[in-house]
């Protein structure tokens, strides 16, 4: 949240007796009509007593304002300072206070002893009529929590956002989590055990909405990120959240609990449609309340059939409407709850045609199909979801890979496609790709992949390649030779150091196949080839491979 800071009597009085010096009748009047027209499309508070402002002129001009220090307030417009734009951006910054913008058109004539004191009754009478509103909240708080039994889930958002509506000016972090929930739960009555988990996860999902509001600034403008600590908050409680409904799972699907249940459903498509931030978190949630709630009911097919035609029907479902990924998403996820996969996929397709999807979203229908144990269902997602997939994380590769593993061990015949698809996801799966090639003893491919993506010998252990030089130890030749070449060609003495060890790893190799004559060919014909390298010859001699 942006700090507002408060803006008390005393300091006031000051800003009125700075405009009534510095301003003149006619910056004043213009410097009204900027602001009465918008004109201050931004507004900052980089501390508390300095104000930054962007106004819309004849070009966007940047004020900076020094409440403590009134004379070095500066515009950047051609004037320079006590300006209209100044006057208009002390306007907002007033009218974001609930101070009368009025007092400061009429700075001039109202700057003597009596308006204090008049000004000092009007603040007075602000804050009784705040002290009164909050007594009669409160009020109201206390009398709908003896019905919140008999509410509906919407009517307990609208009692969630009087609990709560003190913290609102918080900043948005863990302990705003903390006390949004302990002011619900202070007010919270006795309830049924089915009734209560209900409703605190209704209070959980009705924090996290709060919690990740897109931030803005005081004009209104709109971030397009959360600060990193407002999306680790998020996380864990929805984490918290996700724990919540798998433990609701088997009490949501009784007949007692279907309105609820429903009513749960309704609030989180609109909430899914609605979110505006990056990360989606209503989305993750929606789809894991379908999947554990209600795909596993005997009427599932219609009932996605019938939420599929309401995401159709809701205000912001179009193509191009920034819920876009999210529907496209919910669409997909209830065609493969379906079984309707070809569908899905061209959905997800055509997602990706516009944006990355993230890969969360992707996995969790692959841990679908995989807890219904669908397996050529399965693999036919891993391999269509392959070209989709945007691994920047390593849990992401490692859970891909585990959900191929469990494809292949129930469908051997999938094999080929895993490694087709590993392959196509690299440099991503790579050591992952590299792994798997070792643990199921494909050497020579392994060396292969090494061979292509030029790798060095030297970049391994020596129990790294034990299994090789065991299982396959031709494989490693190649290997060794294009190292010995590469080092070579760098034509220094660190060079042809490197290069005769891995001459003797050679030497040990050809006499583990038994082929010491061809070794003694080919050592023969490479001291020939680079008789006039002085400098490898001498390492040589001292490797003792050449007398």
């Amino acid at each position: 949240m942006i700090p507002t800071y408060e803006l008390d009597d005393e300091q006031w009085d000051r800003l009125v007796r700075d405009v009534a010096k510095h301003f003149g009748e006619v910056t004043i009047s213009r410097g009204f009509q900027y602001f009465k027209r918008g004109r201050v499309v931004k507004l900052t508070l980089p501390s508390e007593r300095l104000v930054k402002t962007v106004v819309e002129g004849g070009d966007l001009y940047h004020v900076s304002i020094h409440l403590d220090a009134f004379p070095s307030s500066r515009c950047d417009c051609p004037v320079g300072y006590y300006c209209k734009h100044m006057f208009a951006s002390i306007l907002r910054y007033a009218d974001m206070h609930n101070r009368s913008i009025h007092t400061l058109i009429n700075a001039k004539s109202v700057a003597g002893d009596a308006a204090p004191k008049a000004r000092s009754s009007s603040y007075n009478e602000a804050k009784q009529l705040a002290a009164k509103k909050a007594a009669d909240d409160l009020a109201l708080l206390q009398k709908q929590a003896k019905n919140i039994a008999a509410l509906s889930v919407k009517e307990w958002h609208e009692w969630f956002a009087l609990a709560t509506a003190p913290l609102m000016q918080s900043s948005r972090n863990t302990q705003f989590i903390n006390d949004a929930l302990a002011a619900i739960y202070r007010h919270k009555p006795s309830l049924p055990a089915v009734v209560d988990a209900f409703f605190l996860l209704h209070a959980h999902l009705y924090v996290l909405g709060k919690l990740t509001q897109q931030p803005q600034d005081l004009s209104g403008y709109m971030y397009s990120y959360l600060a990193f600590h407002t999306h680790h908050a998020a996380s864990d409680l929805q984490g918290k959240i996700a724990q919540r409904i798998v433990q609701m799972a088997e009490a949501a699907a009784l007949p007692d609990n279907a309105a609820r249940a429903r009513q749960t459903l309704v609030y989180l498509r609109s909430e899914m449609l609605a979110e505006t931030n990056d990360n989606h978190y209503y989305l993750q949630i929606y789809l894991q309340v379908w999947r554990l709630w209600f795909v596993p009911r005997a009427e599932a097919s219609s009932a996605c059939e019938d939420e599929i035609a309401r995401i159709g029907e809701a205000p912001n479902a179009s193509a191009d409407s920034p819920a876009s990924l999210a529907l496209n998403v919910a669409l997909a996820a209830l065609r493969t709850f379906q079984g309707n996969d070809e569908e899905a996929w061209r959905l997800l397709r055509s997602i990706d045609e516009k944006t990355d999807i993230p890969e969360t979203f992707l996995l969790e229908l692959l841990d679908y199909l995989a807890h219904v144990g669908s397996w050529p269902r399965l693999a036919d997602w891993l391999s269509e979801v392959a070209p989709l997939l945007n691994l920047r994380r390593a849990s992401s590769v490692r859970a891909y890979s585990e959900y191929w593993e469990l494809a292949v061990r129930r469908l051997p015949e999938a094999g080929p496609r895993m490694w087709d698809c590993l392959v196509s996801l690299l440099p991503h799966t790579r050591e992952l790709y590299e792994a798997k090639l070792l643990e199921t003893g494909q050497w020579r491919r392994w060396m292969d992949f090494q061979m292509s993506m030029g790798s060095d010998p030297l970049e391994f252990r020596v129990t790294d390649l034990a299994p090789i030089e065991k299982n396959a130890p031709e494989a490693l030749l190649p290997f060794y030779h294009h190292a010995v070449e590469r080092y070579v060609l760098l034509k220094n003495r660190d060079g042809y150091k490197t290069a005769v060890k891995l001459l003797k790893r050679l030497a040990k190799l050809y006499k583990k196949l038994k082929r010491e004559a061809r070794w003694e060919e080919f050592l023969d014909a490479f001291v020939g080839r680079h008789s006039r390298l002085r400098a490898l010859q001498e390492e040589l001699r001292k490797g003792k491979l050449l007398q």
